[in-house]
């Protein structure tokens, strides 16, 4: 395969390619991220005022919250994950679905007593929850349809407590369509008009685990993220696809033609901020990935996360960078060149250059460090920085 050169130079920002983005973002550029988590929702919300054609692919994996009851309840894939970026994307302005987005994004009560709770469900199955009278009658039938095909499917113990009534009308247009996600994605998009393209990777009910560097193997998402569960506080050596108890062959899950396509016709492709492992790397891990990543001639760029994550214990930026592309040259192979794979590691100034001179010297990455964090918060980055400097690279 020949070395893949990219010659944009991000410390340098390209106005003139914002300036052109904001003024018309219908005809922005087509930046891919591999993504998960709420950590890139910020980012997105500002994303599309500069385009309306980015890409997301997002894990299903996710075995945590509310997205574990459905799991549990349906044997199907974690939707939360998708229904919160199809929100950070979707049209928030009166000229959108402003009620619709309320709908999608309502929770229902976490601290409720039982018989409140079990009030505020019947409403929403009988059709007269206020949030659902609000819609116009055929797009209320449309959504009530989903959400008593989920009814009629759910087990009668199933805990409502803090469920996003979004991911319920997910699941149930899930059920109704063959158990496939991408009609009803495809159809809540249009409900809200998203600025983008949202997907799972791969439409599969999977988790994922970890192999430590003790020996060790955890299974689950929620058991590696530090928040639902106490922090691994051991080196994560290799992740893993699972059934839930057992690893499974890398071969096992492939990367649909559709999505494939998606990263073939991308003018960027970005490894965002967020959990490492399982809402970044849990994305390369299906057969194809790599070598589609490595077939696109476009920049590549790696923004590591800012503050701490659980799941990189004891891992410099540059071991974040070997782990990042350990799944991506297996699957286009160990002679890949760095560059077809990632090409730029762009890094807030807060980084030290020493963590910075690592991954130039051990990966032969540019590693630039550019004001993206947030003055008044340096553990988060700021949206617009991190837009403009994506955009400035197409």
């Amino acid at each position: 395969m020949p070395e893949i050169s990219i010659q944009r130079d991000a410390s340098v920002p390209d106005r003139l390619r914002v300036a052109r983005s904001l003024s018309a973002p219908n005809l922005g550029p087509r930046l891919l991220f591999f993504s998960g988590g709420s950590a890139l929702n910020g980012i997105s919300r500002q994303l599309k005022r500069y385009t309306h054609n980015s890409a997301h692919l997002i894990t299903p994996f996710d075995s945590g919250g509310s997205s574990q009851v459905l799991r549990e309840a349906f044997n199907m894939p974690a939707v939360g994950d998708l229904r919160s970026r199809l929100m950070a994307l979707a049209d928030e302005t009166e000229l959108g679905q402003p009620d619709i987005y309320r709908l999608f994004s309502h929770r229902l009560p976490s601290d409720a007593d039982t018989g409140a709770l079990a009030e505020e469900v019947a409403s929403l199955f009988a059709g007269d929850h206020p949030l659902l009278r609000a819609l116009t009658r055929p797009m209320r039938q449309l959504i009530l349809g989903y959400l008593r095909h989920f009814q009629s499917a759910a087990p009668a113990e199933l805990d409502y407590r803090g469920a996003s009534i979004g991911n319920l009308i997910l699941a149930g247009g899930y059920l109704s369509n063959g158990r496939a996600l991408e009609p009803v994605l495809f159809l809540m998009s249009k409900m809200v008009d998203v600025r983008g393209t949202v997907r799972p990777i791969a439409d599969v009910d999977l988790e994922i685990g970890v192999e430590l560097s003790d020996g060790r193997r955890v299974f689950g998402q929620r058991a590696m993220t530090g928040k639902e569960c106490a922090p691994l506080c051991t080196r994560v050596s290799r992740l893993f696809l699972s059934d839930g108890s057992a690893e499974l062959p890398a071969r096992s899950v492939r990367l649909p033609g559709r999505n494939r396509d998606l990263i073939q016709g991308s003018d960027l492709i970005c490894y965002p901020p967020g959990s490492l492992f399982s809402s970044i790397i849990a994305n390369l891990l299906p057969v194809g990935v790599g070598r589609a990543i490595a077939a696109r001639q476009v920049p590549k760029v790696y923004v590591p996360s800012l503050g701490v994550d659980p799941e990189c214990h004891d891992m410099r930026l540059s071991d974040q960078v070997a782990a990042l592309l350990e799944p991506l040259r297996r699957d286009a192979s160990k002679a890949c060149p760095t560059s077809a794979l990632i090409s730029h590691v762009i890094c807030d100034t807060q980084v030290p250059e020493a963590e910075r001179e690592a991954v130039r010297r051990d990966h032969g990455i540019p590693c630039p460090a550019l004001p993206l964090a947030k003055p008044e918060h340096p553990d988060r980055y700021d949206p617009v920085a991190v837009c403009e400097m994506l955009i400035s690279l197409t």
